[in-house]
């Protein structure tokens, strides 16, 4: 499964096992429509083993942790059952580990689904997947949410009551001792229990801003600059931004006197990393309508954008879960050749500038990868640049890159 994608469930319990080379905290939370538990006992993990229709089961030595869901006896107004996991080492991130969920019957053990979450770095915890109803039926979707404030920050997003300890009193500041063994768990009302990492010592400074792909950094705060790899989610307000956007993308020569021609597309994606559709200076209208190209610009020269792919996010069909933002140079000019390149989004309503990413390093190649949008499972898009090189001179050879991309 890719981030997004979604698979009918055949069976009515189902188990999801996460494994991963290093040691995970996996927990399973009961949410009803508002997203939100009803109480404290809708987290299940392993200091709370069991919930209605739930079950966490250890993982023998090597394996990972399980999640049990009988679908049939989770209560009517639970809307969804999310699996999450956590690194058990204090400080870990998942840079550099990938975790994988498999998704199979609960009595005879078929493999039905499996997923990786893609590209993750600073991430201490993760919503991974989550088995949820629609018309009735049960489905599993891929998420890999990723969160910067480990297990306890995904449990307080989803109204898990996790309280931090009070510090004891001393006559002399104490040395914070770290845990031995799994992490240290964080009483809770109601007798729940999340683990959590050691807090910092006293002198340390204030917790970076949440990296990239945290599912933290949206719009509110007005413009983003993104730099490589960085990603916002197009949420402001705590709405998701599903109204028409602007993609522009432009580019200077690098040489004075020079014309640079190059062509901007997207290119459509589905759950599987197929390609939908793309469009570009040959093809400026796809999907019915609901992406449309400026048309091709054949010197680069002028202020403004070159040429602008608009988007109109909200009449995308379902099945797009993806967009990726390429730009090539037919002609077999270089991006060495190439200044100031770019990509931002504008509203297209407002014509308010969201989010801009510029190209800061070039290489000899004919074609960029320069942004993508992921529609999430929650229904947001994130947009995340990618400034990855390319030797391909048409949208065509950018479609495989691009697919393995997402």
């Amino acid at each position: 499964m890719t981030p997004g994608s979604n698979l009918p469930l055949p069976v009515a319990r189902v188990a999801v096992d996460v494994t991963a080379p290093v040691r995970l905290d996996v927990s399973g939370l009961l949410l009803t429509a508002d997203g939100k538990v009803r109480s404290d006992d809708d987290f299940v993990f392993y200091n709370q083993p069991t919930g209605p229709g739930v079950a966490h089961s250890a993982s023998a030595p090597g394996g990972g942790d399980t999640i049990t869901v009988d679908t049939a006896a989770v209560p009517a107004d639970i809307d969804k059952v999310v699996v999450t996991a956590s690194l058990d080492a204090p400080g870990a991130t998942f840079a550099g580990t990938e975790p994988t969920a498999t998704v199979r019957g609960a009595d005879d053990g078929a493999v039905i689904a499996t997923f990786t979450p893609p590209r993750l770095g600073t991430e201490t915890a993760l919503v991974v997947v989550e088995i949820y109803r629609r018309g009735g039926a049960w489905k599993v979707r891929a998420v890999g949410q990723g969160y910067a404030n480990g297990l306890a920050g995904i449990a307080t997003d989803f109204g898990v009551s996790v309280e931090e300890p009070a510090a004891p009193a001393a006559p002399a500041a104490p040395q914070m001792a770290p845990p031995t063994g799994p992490a240290a768990p964080l009483p809770a009302p109601g007798g729940v229990q999340a683990p959590q990492t050691p807090p910092a010592p006293p002198a340390a400074p204030p917790a970076p801003a949440p990296a990239a792909g945290a599912g933290k950094i949206n719009l509110d705060k007005g413009r983003v600059n993104l730099q490589k790899n960085q990603t916002v989610s197009l949420v402001k307000g705590g709405k998701p931004l599903l109204t028409s956007v602007k993609m522009g993308l432009g580019w200077e020569p690098a040489f004075r006197g020079k014309d640079i021609d190059l062509d901007a597309s997207v290119i459509a994606f589905g759950v599987d990393r197929k390609k939908i559709d793309n469009c570009f200076f040959g093809k400026l209208s796809i999907l019915g309508g609901t992406i449309q190209h400026s048309g091709d610009n054949l010197t680069g020269e002028g202020g403004g954008d070159d040429e602008v792919i608009t988007v109109h996010l909200g009449g995308l069909p379902p099945e797009v879960t993806g967009l990726v933002f390429t730009v090539n140079s037919f002609s077999g000019q270089r991006f060495t050749e190439v200044a100031k390149a770019y990509c931002r989004l504008v509203d297209a309503g407002t014509n308010e500038e969201l989010v801009r990413f510029d190209l800061t390093q070039a290489e000899p190649r004919t074609g960029v990868m320069m942004a993508k949008l992921i529609r999430q499972f929650s229904g947001e898009w994130e947009m995340t640049a990618m400034g990855e090189y390319v030797d391909s001179r048409t949208v065509r050879g950018m479609v495989k890159p691009a697919g393995k991309a997402l």
